[in-house]
């Protein structure tokens, strides 16, 4: 789509927002199954590909092996690694979209800033800003899905003082290209999984590079490996993909065995915790364990599989400090103990989390998404993706899909297969209407945030999947998944059509 042009209005029976993993699988699934191509995805950058457009910085590659962070209808055999570096996932995803003709029907540089649910058409009407031309325009559609992300918006370093620093200062997500990193003093900040991929990736080019902790994580053994050339043409054979997937995903669901808070699944714990305590404490300085390893339960946070982090912290260039950052000033970091001085400062401190399509007001038939929210006292979705009140609509990677331990493909997957199994009754009419009933959404979210408090997630250490409510301060996990996604693919494969209301007019 001519990213130029700016109709007054417009509209297609599908929209999506977002054009990453979940979008172009919606797009593709839409054409494999119903042969229905009428949609148009809405982009806030330039090009395709949601998170693996937008981080391009030093290391970025994927943490779960590529043969199941790929969709399954459409295998790859030639990927080079088994952590494939975010260019490969970039040209992967684009292949994907080329291929069912997704790619003319995508908007790009351009913010959908209100969605509203008109009852007397019985459609939604986006709000649509073109971003350069800061015009706007509506674009109407029958089925409205989201797909934004939920790792998306930087958290906010929470510093005094940020716009002060004389040098450049960025966000993991946002890296800028041109600040030249070559014999400078670099200072990064974090240390999650993102910056233990920058980190090993650019301390040799630096002249000296500080990297403040905020807190510890659970470090395990590197996974990742090429993949040498023989492999490569095997897994051209047919059914070789199929087969590794399968091996893969069941190695992967073995590790859901230690997440309930239960007598077993402890003791599978401390098996994982004493592999990765000795793996740290024999690759990582001695200097630094204390700073590094954690005194929680393994699991509570999103686990790093060691990409060379560990071993780089050994090089003369590299400080580990702890220390408490009290302001930026134009020389630097300002800590309790000194200044530390720096060229560039790099923020890998994450993202906000438990929060969905912050920057977007999404009005249902009797309120917007934040005053549903409030009622419940965080955000949710059945099924990971529907809501009552919101009728044609659905959030793909929504709340309480991501996983602790396998890939969000899947779930992506079987969000996309939900949705388009629940609108197939009304596809053929144009003022058809699902809608989910109240006390299905209440009884599933109330179950879902039951089981999940008897998980490692709700163990008591500090992490992005849980927050405390405004309701009691109860814990609210509006992230995890707490089943195996052989349960999710069993929702999405077998609904339960009494929790929905559906008119085929």
């Amino acid at each position: 789509m001519d990213s130029k042009s700016t109709p007054s209005k417009s509209y297609s029976q599908f929209a999506c927002i977002g054009t990453g993993f979940s979008a172009i699988c919606l797009g593709a699934t839409l054409k494999r199954w119903y042969n229905n191509g009428d949609i148009v995805f809405f982009e806030k950058h330039s090009q395709l590909g949601g998170t693996w457009f937008a981080n391009t910085y030093p290391g970025c590659a994927c943490d779960v092996p590529s043969v199941l962070y790929s969709y399954s209808f459409e295998p790859n055999s030639n990927w080079s690694r088994i952590l494939p570096p975010q260019s490969e996932l970039w040209a992967y995803l684009k292949g994907v979209s080329d291929k069912y003709s997704l790619t003319p029907k995508m908007a790009f540089n351009t913010t959908v800033e209100k969605c509203e649910w008109i009852d007397a058409l019985k459609r939604w009407r986006l709000h649509v800003r073109h971003q350069a031309t800061n015009t706007l325009y509506h674009h109407d559609c029958q089925f409205l899905f989201a797909a934004a992300g939920q790792l998306a918006t930087p958290r906010d370093i929470g510093v005094p003082g940020a716009g002060s620093f004389s040098g450049p200062i960025f966000h993991s997500s946002r890296w800028r290209h041109d600040a030249n990193l070559d014999d400078k003093n670099v200072i990064v900040i974090g240390n999650g999984c993102t910056a233990a991929q920058i980190v090993p990736s650019i301390v040799d080019k630096t002249k000296h590079l500080t990297q403040i902790v905020r807190s510890k994580h659970w470090i395990q053994p590197p996974i990742d490996a090429s993949f040498p050339t023989f492999l490569m043409y095997l897994f051209k054979v047919p059914g070789v993909m199929m087969l590794l997937r399968f091996i893969v995903y069941l190695l992967a669901e073995n590790e859901l065995r230690g997440f309930p808070l239960t007598s077993a699944a402890a003791t599978f714990r401390n098996r994982r915790r004493a592999q990765a305590e000795r793996y740290m404490k024999s690759t990582a300085p001695v200097k630094y364990h204390g700073m590094l390893i954690p005194d929680f339960e393994i699991g509570c946070k999103r686990r790093i599989f060691d990409s060379g982090y560990l071993k780089s912290l050994h090089s003369e260039k590299l400080e580990l400090t702890n220390e408490t950052i009290l302001e930026m000033v134009p020389e630097g970091v300002r800590t309790k103990d000194r200044l530390i001085k720096a060229d560039v400062i790099v923020l890998a401190n994450g993202y906000t989390t438990n929060k969905f399509l912050q920057n977007m007001e999404v009005v249902g038939k009797k309120s917007n998404l934040s005053q549903h929210w409030d009622e419940f006292g965080g955000a949710e979705a059945y099924n990971c993706s529907a809501l009552s009140g919101f009728p044609n609509f659905f959030i793909l990677l929504g709340p309480n899909a991501a996983t602790g331990h396998t890939s969000a493909i899947m779930a992506a997957e079987n969000s996309v297969n939900y949705a388009l199994r629940i609108i197939q009754p009304v596809l053929s009419s144009k003022t058809g209407v699902v809608e989910l009933k109240r006390q299905a959404e209440e009884q599933y979210v109330n179950q879902i945030q039951q089981d999940l408090s008897k998980t490692v997630w709700n163990s008591g250490c500090q992490s992005w999947y849980v927050r405390p409510t405004e309701k009691g301060g109860k814990a609210w996990n509006a992230m995890s998944y707490p089943y195996s996604q052989a349960h999710y693919w069993y929702r999405s494969v077998f609904a339960t059509w009494s929790d929905w209301t559906i008119q085929a007019e």
